[in-house]
């Protein structure tokens, strides 16, 4: 049972859209041969799905990676960190989920209700292709060390309870 669950999701066939599974690759050469290897678990899956709620309830925590679109509030390249609180664990079932009705699924099915986080980083282009934007290709380093970084964290804060 790993204490933290990674979910990367996206369509790596879609440009920018496919940066969580980069992440999720370039964390695996990280953690490979580490003790940290034994501690978490990497999923890389299109998209969120119910199915997922029995391995979130599995972890004590679960950081989700996922590309978001450009807004109003973002731009290209822009990383962020959500912590994920749940206010209404009542969710429907369909074919692809936010990252909170997938805890909401984990605590209703399961009774777990692990720490969680929406880790996200904006890309440009999501046409058709498996190349990454420049400003996306040049912030991956940086959102993988972030990564690495709240793993680090989550594992060390764990032990200390």
């Amino acid at each position: 049972m790993p204490r933290v669950l990674i979910i990367a999701y996206g369509n790596p066939m879609r440009s920018d859209d496919g940066v969580a599974w980069r992440a999720a690759d370039e964390l695996e050469r990280k953690f490979a041969g580490s003790k940290i290897v034994a501690e978490v678990e990497i999923l890389q899956c299109y998209q969120l799905a119910p199915e997922l709620a029995e391995a979130v309830s599995q972890a004590e925590a679960v950081i989700f990676l996922d590309a978001a679109s450009v807004g109003a509030a973002r731009r290209p390249g822009e990383l962020r960190c959500e912590e994920i609180v749940l206010h209404d664990a009542r969710t429907s079932f369909t074919h692809q989920l936010s990252p909170g009705a997938v805890l909401a699924l984990s605590q209703q099915l399961f009774g777990a209700s692990p720490r969680a986080y929406a880790m996200t980083l904006t890309g440009e282009c999501f046409d058709h292709g498996e190349s990454l934007s420049p400003v996306v290709e040049a912030a991956l380093p940086e959102w993988v060390s972030r990564t690495e970084a709240l793993v680090r964290q989550l594992l060390s804060s764990a032990r200390q309870v």
